[in-house]
């Protein structure tokens, strides 16, 4: 899978942590987290770290960021009342998107429960035509990743 290396990350590889609260209805009928809630983890993660790290509510920029790709590796199963770290890093920061890494981790546990990528595209809000990473974006990953 692009992005994501055959040898698992430690925590300590990602600049930004957060927390993530499981929830009960996070579980499945086998009793771990549903794969498709990997990927509201990622989702979150990303996004409540660009609302704190710009100080802005991202949604009303007049460019969003739209999720073009994300995947995810699983490695270890998480199940509710598991607390979660999201580990976030950048891959590469382009002129139009913005590539993440994201390292899910149990408790204080140093190896992933899962490894993901999450590309996320800027589109202007109304005509949702390809643009420009809005600057203070730009900055806020540029500042905390050294991009």
């Amino acid at each position: 899978m692009p992005g994501v290396s055959d040898h698992p990350e430690k925590r300590g590889d990602f600049p930004v942590l957060r927390r993530i609260t499981t929830r009960w209805a996070d579980n499945d009928v086998y009793g771990h987290v549903n794969n498709v809630v990997y990927y509201a983890y990622f989702d979150t993660a990303v996004n409540g770290w660009l609302i704190e790290a710009t100080g802005v509510d991202i949604r009303g920029l007049p460019a969003i960021g739209v999720v073009a790709e994300t995947s995810c590796r699983f490695l270890a199963p998480l199940s509710f009342p598991d607390p979660v770290t999201a580990g976030v890093a950048v891959e590469r920061l382009g002129r139009t998107s913005i590539v993440y890494r994201i390292g899910l981790f149990r408790g204080e546990d140093d190896a992933p429960a899962a490894l993901g990528r999450f590309v996320h595209v800027y589109v202007d809000a109304a005509t949702r035509a390809p643009v420009e990473i809005p600057e203070v974006i730009r900055t806020a990953v540029a500042t905390t990743f050294e991009a």
